[in-house]
């Protein structure tokens, strides 16, 4: 119960965060800059928004946009925020895919417990990579825009909110997330063996109760017992004498 609330808290917190990279990538409300300095600007009411694709000016007569599509012309660092930025919104759509497919109430054909839990681990990687995307991406963008600067765009907050909310669930889903796929014991096994005196080996559900039966050639073998008060006891024509799970109780030993 408890991994399966943490694959949910994941993948909710996953699917949050990567709303918010999408958001910050679509809008370009990154940062406010004012060339006049911040006092002249207030009071003329005259401000510059930047974002990856559009550069922007503000005032109370005026609302002009710039596309910013002269690639030649735009600085590298916007460059390098656009590709991490459009990167992570990507990868997303796989991550989310494989946490989809890891949670317990999602069946596809007889897939393991281990299968499940592979899933959960490479979603919570790539779900860490597009969060170190957008850190990158949204703390290198008003860095290379110090001239001016004046306060930080919603779509800078964004881009913290979902960068943060995707470090955490790529980190639950990576380090708290166990595989509950049945793992062999050496201490639990029944041992069998055919009429040729070949024994073998296989797991058993409870190594505390077993059970001992003998072939024709007097080779003695053990398996599980429902029941460990429960026995009985019999014996080949060899006289090798076994015991194994009784219905009643009372009935201890029989002669075969």
């Amino acid at each position: 119960m408890s991994n399966s609330c943490r694959l949910l808290c994941g993948f909710l917190m996953s699917f949050v965060g990567w709303i918010g990279i999408i958001i910050a990538t679509s809008t370009n409300d990154w940062v406010l800059s004012c060339t006049y300095g911040s006092h002249s600007c207030r009071n003329m009411d005259d401000l510059e928004t930047k974002g990856l694709w559009t550069e922007c000016v503000i005032s109370t007569a005026l609302y002009h946009c710039i596309p910013l599509n002269q690639v030649r012309r735009i600085p590298a660092y916007i460059q390098a925020c656009r590709v991490l930025m459009v990167s992570a919104s990507l990868l997303g759509l796989p991550a989310l895919a494989l946490l989809l497919l890891a949670m317990p109430c999602v069946k596809v054909s007889q897939e393991t417990e281990g299968t499940k839990h592979r899933r959960a681990v490479q979603g919570g990687l790539i779900i860490l990579v597009i969060s170190l995307c957008g850190m990158v991406s949204t703390v290198w963008f008003p860095i290379g825009k110090l001239d001016g600067l004046m306060s930080f765009g919603f779509s800078l907050y964004a881009g913290w909110v979902g960068s943060a909310l995707c470090f955490f669930a790529g980190s639950v889903m990576v380090c708290c997330s166990k595989d509950h796929s049945p793992s062999e014991n050496p201490e639990s096994r029944h041992y069998y063996s055919n009429p040729d005196g070949v024994t073998s080996t296989g797991p058993s559900e409870n190594p505390e109760t077993r059970y001992y039966y003998s072939n024709h050639d007097g080779v003695t073998s053990s398996g599980t017992s429902e029941n460990q008060e429960t026995r009985f006891y019999y014996s080949n024509h060899d006289g090798v004498t076994s015991y194994g799970p009784a219905k009643n109780s009372h009935a201890k030993s029989e002669h075969v």
